[in-house]
C-alpha cells in the first residue's frame, strides 16, 4: 500500500469512521470528539501530517511494507481513542511512534504464539525480497544488515540515524537511563559495522553480541 492510499484511509477513518477495516474507526472518532470539535480538528490534522514519517518508521522497523502500513492504521485508531492523553502536542511524533512500538510487540508475541504462518502473498511487500536488483549491492547489503540487528538495537538506530532524534529525546521517548541509549547504539553500530564487513548476520554473532543490551 502507498503512502497516498494509506493516508486516504485514516483520512476516512478521521472524517467518516468508515474504513472497512478498522470496525472500531467509528468509536475511535467519537470518543475523540469529546476533547472539542475545534481542539480535535487540530489533532486531526497534526496526525495526518505525521502519516508519512510514522510510515517510514514504521517500513524500516518491521522490515516490510505490509505489516508496516497495519500497524499504522492501528496506531492511528488508538490515538483518536486516546487522544486526550497526549498532553504536549509537539511530541505527537514521539507518542505516535510509542504506541506504533507497543502493536509491534503485540503482533510479535502474537506471531510467536501461534508459531509462524506467513502468507507468501505478504512477502511481495517485503524490502528484504523487492529490493529493485539495479540498486548497488552495498545497499542491499546495508539493508539486510539492518534487518538482522536485534528489535532493541534497530529501533534506537532507526530513532537517532533516520528520524535524526538526539540522545536525550530517545531517552525520553523510549523511557530509559542517558547512559543506555548511548551503548545500545554503540552496540548497534558495532554490530552493522561488523555484519557489513564479515557479512556475517549481527545475530550470528559470537559470545552472545547478538543479543540486546
Amino acid at each position: 500500500m502507498g503512502t497516498a492510499l494509506l493516508e486516504y484511509r485514516c483520512r476516512e477513518q478521521l472524517e467518516f469512521g468508515g474504513n472497512p477495516r478498522c470496525p472500531r474507526a467509528a468509536d475511535a472518532v467519537t470518543a475523540s470528539n469529546v476533547v472539542g470539535p475545534k481542539s480535535q480538528d487540530i489533532f486531526n490534522r497534526a496526525l495526518v501530517a505525521q502519516l508519512p514519517g510514522l510510515r517510514r518508521y514504521a517500513t524500516a522497523l518491521c522490515g516490510g511494507t505490509a505489516l508496516a502500513d497495519d500497524l499504522v492504521q492501528d496506531c492511528i485508531e488508538r490515538a483518536l481513542r486516546q487522544s486526550d492523553q497526549l498532553r504536549e502536542p509537539e511530541r505527537m511524533a514521539g507518542w505516535l511512534r510509542s504506541i506504533l512500538h507497543n502493536r509491534f510487540m503485540d503482533e510479535l508475541r502474537r506471531t510467536k504464539r501461534r508459531g509462524i504462518e506467513e502468507d507468501i502473498t505478504a512477502l511481495s511487500d517485503d524490502t528484504r525480497l523487492s529490493i529493485d536488483p539495479g540498486e548497488p549491492a552495498s545497499y542491499r547489503e546495508f539493508v539486510a544488515a539492518v534487518n538482522a540487528l536485534t528489535l532493541e538495537h534497530r529501533q534506537i538506530l532507526l530513532l537517532v540515524g533516520l528520524e535524526g532524534l538526539s540522545y536525550r529525546e530517545v531517552s525520553e521517548e523510549l523511557q530509559i537511563p542517558l547512559g543506555t541509549v548511548m551503548s545500545r547504539l554503540a552496540r548497534a553500530r558495532d554490530r552493522l559495522r561488523h555484519s557489513l564487513e564479515t557479512g556475517v548476520p549481527s545475530t550470528a554473532m559470537p559470545d552472545g553480541r547478538g543479543m540486546p543490551q
